[in-house]
């Protein structure tokens, strides 16, 4: 087995953290007087998608890291639609997470877990 890259170890931290903070967050939004709020729950399922790809991504799923980099080219693509700010801030750091994700140790990494 591959030992895990640093830059994933951290990697995978940051979209779990992203993703909890982000629920965190937005559980004040929620108001159970309203339990059929769909912006709430397209919210969760993003941030349980970052979870989730965070989380498989440690374990050195392949998928989990493309889902990873799908979540967020999400970002960048509604940052499009927020000031320009957001939309340089969002395209920056999903071109350097990408660098980190696909560089060469990275791809030996999660090459060693195929079709997973």
């Amino acid at each position: 087995m591959k030992k895990r890259p640093l830059t994933v170890t951290v990697l995978s931290f940051v979209f779990i953290a992203a993703g909890v903070t982000g629920l965190i967050y937005h559980l004040k939004d929620f108001k159970p007087q309203h339990p059929f709020q769909y912006e709430i729950i397209w919210v969760t399922l993003v941030r349980l998608l970052a979870i989730i790809g965070g989380l498989f991504m440690f374990l050195g799923r392949n998928r989990a890291r493309w889902l990873c980099l799908a979540w967020l080219g999400f970002h960048v693509i509604v940052s499009a639609f927020h000031p320009l700010g957001e939309l340089v801030f969002h395209a920056v750091i999903f071109v350097a997470i990408a660098i980190l994700l696909l560089r060469r140790d990275a791809n030996e990494y999660f090459s060693v877990r195929k079709g997973t």
